[in-house]
């Protein structure tokens, strides 16, 4: 409890200096920006804003792309309740009971319960971030190359099968992006694979250039594609802070919200986006009268929102204790610490603690942030929704080209963001998910290292998997959550669970 404190102490002094506050701050107010503006999500800003951290220190930098990635959470809220549009994947399940609050004059009430709730479970979320840090990466310490394979190909499993839509179609991605990651010279053997020929293929897919691509030039283009609907409420927003009768009915929907979102949210895989979800099935069954639901119950608003942010704080646990990144946006994250020169896994604790304890009181301090940018600005954020966000576009599109540009100063880095768009843009038409694919392009790399390093300390026997108890017992695992995947019963429950209304 001594060194927990002591750790606390340190990183809330990192965390509060002039220029890291400044930085907080700024990453919270794009992210409700992002969550607002319903068309370029987290993934997509973060994924542009990445040439920008160059200049930073990585503790900052990273502070900075936390920062919009909770505060999406909590913008995304906002449109949902009072457009009916998710901001943010997350929100979608919020639009059902928190727009019909803000038809029935309530909306005050909720973007009130979603602020105080998302900072209620970020602050739990924070502080099971710090009890389990030091824990996790003693654990993590005893890993050898074979249990650093096995936990990878366990990430992948759990990113296939908590995806949304096909199963065959998330496994499809992951094998892309394995594929994109293998391009490039083989370091071991100095041969190029997959290059074409082509010279600047040679250090590989940059993954910048494949992030932009994917997310930020695909999501403009999918916007595009969209006739822009907006179900704007009309009536007076009202108090913003719940009576006591609305507290007492959304207090148990919003401890147990936040249990579920921190549990899904360590998982690797997608856990942090089933969890609003898994919350609203979970309240609605429980419910005395379940047929309140959709039609303005306030647990309906409490419970997703609760998760939705723990499960964004959480997802940070598996990043900085194992270097697993359990979502696309953990990815981008991945990407942002290698170059600084950072290496992800449980080294950070030891070698970077001012990064990880500044990371994690940044994280209670960005929850302070979006409570107060979120209630007392709601006026201006509803000004903001009545601006057509396709008037952004041309703006993001000229952002995107510049910044990649000023990366590598390479001309083929733009015309690659422009093609991997377009691959983003038919993925996604023909209802493919590009997050698994940015996850496999991200762990296919290392599972390579860690491949190579377990077989040659083996002298190449493969059983050197089966024979250390830990790599075993999680390859085990895999194959079972794998396999009960496939099970008609289970794949049908856990399409229930994204479709419940």
């Amino acid at each position: 409890m001594t060194d927990l404190l002591a750790n606390l102490g340190l990183g809330f002094s990192i965390a509060l200096s002039l220029q890291n506050l400044a930085l907080c701050f700024l990453g919270c107010l794009v992210g409700t920006l992002i969550g607002v503006l319903p068309g370029v999500g987290p993934i997509a800003t973060i994924a542009m804003l990445l040439p920008i951290t160059f200049g930073l220190d990585p503790v900052g930098a990273l502070i900075m792309l936390a920062g919009i990635y909770y505060g999406a959470q909590y913008g995304g809220s906002t449109t949902a309740i009072l457009v009916n549009i998710p901001g943010e994947a997350t929100s979608v399940i919020t639009t059902l009971d928190g727009h019909q609050m803000a038809r029935q004059g309530r909306a005050g009430i909720a973007l009130g319960t979603a602020a105080i709730a998302s900072f209620f479970a970020g602050t739990v979320a924070t502080l099971l971030i710090a009890a389990l840090g030091a824990p996790l990466t003693k654990l993590a310490l005893v890993f050898g190359p074979a249990e650093y394979f096995a936990l990878m190909v366990m990430g992948l499993v759990f990113a296939v099968v908590l995806a949304r839509g096909s199963i065959l179609k998330a496994v499809a991605m992951i094998l892309v992006g394995i594929l994109f990651a293998s391009v490039g010279t083989d370091l071991e053997t100095g041969q190029e694979r997959m290059t074409f020929g082509l010279a600047f293929l040679a250090d590989g897919v940059d993954f910048s250039v494949l992030a932009m691509g994917l997310f930020g030039i695909a999501e403009i283009l999918r916007n595009l594609d969209h006739t822009e609907t907006r179900d704007v409420v009309r009536q007076q927003i009202g108090r913003l802070l719940p009576g006591r009768a609305d507290i007492k009915q959304a207090t148990p929907s919003v401890l147990r919200g936040t249990v579920i979102g921190s549990t899904l949210g360590i998982l690797p895989g997608n856990g942090a986006v089933l969890g609003p979800f898994a919350s609203y099935a979970i309240e609605k069954r429980i419910a005395k009268d379940p047929s309140r639901f959709g039609n303005g119950a306030i647990e309906g608003v409490a419970g997703p929102e609760s998760a939705n942010n723990a499960g964004a704080q959480t997802s940070f646990i598996p990043l900085l204790t194992l270097g697993i990144p359990p979502n696309a946006v953990m990815a981008l994250m991945v990407g942002a610490m290698t170059i600084h020169g950072i290496v992800p896994g449980p080294g950070v604790m030891t070698k970077n603690p001012n990064l990880f304890w500044g990371m994690i009181a940044s994280m209670w301090l960005g929850n302070l942030m979006l409570l107060i940018i979120n209630l007392p600005l709601v006026g201006l954020w509803v000004r903001l929704l009545k601006v057509p966000y396709r008037l952004m576009f041309p703006a993001i599109l000229m952002f995107c080209s510049i910044g990649i540009y000023s990366i590598n100063s390479v001309p083929t880095d733009v015309m690659f963001i422009a093609f991997f768009g377009i691959v983003g843009y038919a993925l996604i038409k023909l209802g493919f998910e590009p997050a698994p694919l940015l996850l496999g392009f991200v762990l296919g790399r290392l599972m390579e290292e860690y491949l190579r390093r377990a077989l040659t300390l083996s002298r190449g026997d493969p059983i050197v998997f089966l024979e250390r108890p830990v790599a075993a017992g999680l390859l085990l695992l895999t194959a079972v959550v794998l396999a009960a995947a496939l099970l008609p019963s289970l794949r049908k429950s856990r399409d229930e669970v994204f479709t419940e209304a």
